[in-house]
């Protein structure tokens, strides 16, 4: 199915998390650990935002600011729409094709259940399409 939860399913990962006052060098520390574009940013079991490499680089460096003394909550993305499982891939493409953005929260009853990316939507679009195109060729191969 083309959904989110389809998504998350193969990642099978939680999100990588960091408090508000995590300075953002740890926040990139830890995402260079992780080989991942983002942290989000929990307190108390509660989603405040998210970090990006992009939050980084036009609120921080063309700032001029201090990675050290800046604090994850100072540079996290807030306004993110954020999308449920049963969600479409299309829809989450959609949304981050308008509003120009890679990372989106998902969330269930409330509740943070992961993160989808730019990456993982594509991904989940070409596994589709290989889908097809086998059930096709075995359609094909099965009528000659």
């Amino acid at each position: 199915m083309n959904t989110v939860s389809s998504v998350l399913a193969r990642k099978s990962l939680l999100p990588v998390t960091v408090t508000p006052d995590t300075a953002v060098t740890d926040a990139l520390q830890k995402m260079a650990e992780k080989n991942i574009g983002s942290v989000v940013v929990m307190q108390n079991n509660e989603y405040l935002g998210i970090m990006t490499e992009r939050d980084y680089s036009r609120k921080v460096v063309l700032k001029g600011k201090d990675s050290t003394n800046t604090k994850v909550s100072e540079i996290m993305s807030t306004d993110l729409p954020n999308v449920k499982p049963t969600d479409t891939i299309e829809h989450c493409m959609g949304l981050m094709d308008t509003l120009n953005i890679r990372y989106m929260p998902v969330f269930e009853n409330d509740k943070l259940s992961g993160i989808i990316s730019m990456s993982d939507v594509v991904k989940q679009t070409i596994l589709l399409q290989k889908e097809t195109i086998s059930q096709l060729e075995s359609y094909i191969h099965s009528n000659v």
